[in-house]
């Protein structure tokens, strides 16, 4: 089981290695006040709700894996996925807690008892919100191109460095919000996380949280 947990977790903190044409590094200028536009955008979120397509990229197959969902967040850190698609398993994030349903079979994970965990916890929040530029955690360069901006995360923690090699959030330029979020994995294979349909600030059923 906890396998299957750590895998799910790091796909969540993921979106896909795309290769932007005409992708340019940005000023130090242009940092400061994307970060700052990120952060105000953030700010106003007090919840998300969101479909999603997830693509699981391994080397030895010819197809991505896919599946899909809805992802539930609501402010500061009240975070559900719920994969509908190929299989059902939800993951809530609550109290300090890990809330997994594994087509009807549930158990717990106590966060405080694993740093990793706490970890991709604390970046599957940030992913969503797009509030997760912690210079002390990552070391993060900032690009753009036509339509996107996409902040790059390199964990400077050893452990975490052995399941996440790089995390990628790609940003549309007219809202500051998150549309994608990749994981490349300590192998060369990757998941990407395509968020669509998304509605900001609508009134969330708390009974969805309690897995």
């Amino acid at each position: 089981m906890k396998i299957r947990v750590y895998f799910v977790l790091l796909v969540l903190c993921i979106c896909p290695v795309v290769s932007f044409a005409q992708e340019q590094k940005m000023s130090e200028s242009e940092i400061v006040i994307f970060k700052q536009n990120v952060k105000e955008v953030s700010k106003k979120i007090k919840t998300l709700s969101t479909d999603f397509v997830q693509y699981k990229h391994l080397d030895f197959l010819s197809k991505d894996i896919e599946s899909s969902g809805k992802m539930v967040f609501v402010a500061p850190s009240l975070l559900q996925w719920q994969y509908k698609k190929p299989y059902n398993y939800s993951i809530v994030f609550k109290s300090g807690k890990i809330l997994i349903n594994d087509e009807g079979k549930k158990s717990a994970v106590d966060v405080g008892n694993s740093k990793i965990f706490g970890k991709i916890n604390k970046l599957i929040a940030g992913s969503v919100s797009g509030d997760m530029f912690d210079d002390k955690e990552f070391a993060i360069s900032y690009y753009k191109n036509k339509t996107n901006t996409i902040a790059r995360f390199i964990p400077k923690d050893a452990n975490l460095k052995k399941y996440i090699k790089q995390i990628e959030l790609t940003f549309d330029k007219d809202d500051t919000t998150v549309i994608q979020v990749k994981l490349l994995e300590s192998s060369e294979d990757y998941t990407r996380i395509v968020l669509k349909n998304k509605v900001l600030n609508a009134k969330i059923d708390s009974s969805i949280f309690n897995n």
